[in-house]
């Protein structure tokens, strides 16, 4: 009884910082996304601005410039975006482990679908974890990331077939949070392991007097867009054990994928409606019709 009241409040407690940091890091992505596909050229004509756009929030007047740094020196204070992200993923785990792993028998594993140890169950969501990260990875190091549109497929049929197979031998539920949690861990590792990477170079060179290498900022600007359209996808996981009628489907792989499709969608729409200053509203036509499709 007393071992049951101190997990469900470490549940609670580790749930609620999960969510504070998660809205955090996606509010960072949405309005920096948003900020880039909205500056305007600087209605000066310095060179050392790249877009610039003013903003009226909580009463004030903003000027938000994105600067052209000249090698040799810094603004201080510089501020960087990293922990929001480190501590969503932080929480997520950790309640990945409490509910998931200790709870195995009742969460993870569903005698229905296929007959596994808690144990053997718990090594396999670890491997989908690090294996999936850097399979990921070195596909967007290979040739083929020279043909993005190519290997975006690639990486979808991928991901159709990991959210298959995981329905096979989790429960349904198991498997959500499974292609999920994998999901949200090449979201932070884009962060730690190619955006953080690439923006200290790009410091260290400004610092040093040397010119910047402009393919460090492509990379960073590369993982950082995968960020923004796999957000939405990795939120309906984070609310779909509300859902039984969703993973308990018999077709819940397909459903986990359709409503994945609904997401990116709805952030493509917004992307585009940003960058190219009108609503194409056929793309919402297109994202009702794929939920009524899973519906």
């Amino acid at each position: 009884m007393t071992e049951s009241y101190i997990l469900d409040w470490l549940n609670l407690i580790i749930r609620w910082v999960h969510v504070i940091t998660g809205i955090a890091w996606v509010g960072a992505s949405f309005y920096f996304v948003w900020l880039l596909n909205r500056l305007l050229p600087d209605e000066n004509g310095d060179p050392k601005v790249a877009g610039q756009l003013w903003a009226l929030h909580a009463g004030g007047f903003f000027h938000v410039q994105k600067r052209n740094i000249e090698p040799g020196g810094l603004p201080t204070p510089l501020h960087w975006f990293k922990w929001e992200a480190y501590w969503t993923w932080v929480s997520g785990f950790a309640l990945l482990v409490l509910v998931y792993y200790v709870g195995a028998e009742r969460y993870l594993i569903d005698p229905a679908v296929s007959d596994i140890s808690a144990s053997w169950a718990i090594a396999l969501g670890f491997g989908v974890l690090a294996g999936g990260w850097l399979l990921y990875d070195l596909a967007w190091r290979s040739p083929l990331a020279d043909r993005p549109g190519l290997l975006t497929i690639l990486c979808c049929i991928a991901l159709a077939v990991l959210a298959w197979g995981l329905c096979q031998i989790f429960s349904g539920r198991g498997a959500y949070i499974h292609v999920g949690a994998l999901l949200g861990t090449i979201m932070v590792a884009n962060v730690a392991r190619v955006i953080m990477p690439s923006q200290r170079q790009l410091v260290a060179a400004t610092e040093r007097g040397e010119p910047q290498d402009t393919s460090l900022a492509r990379a960073a600007g590369l993982r950082s867009l995968h960020n923004n359209y796999i957000t939405l996808p990795v939120v309906f996981v984070m609310i779909s054990s509300h859902y039984p009628s969703t993973y308990g489907h018999a077709q819940n792989w397909l459903v986990l994928l359709g409503l994945f499709a609904v997401g990116a969608l709805v952030r493509h729409y917004f992307n585009i409606r940003v960058r190219q200053g009108n609503y194409k509203p056929a793309w919402m036509l297109g994202v009702a019709l794929v939920l009524m499709g899973v519906i």
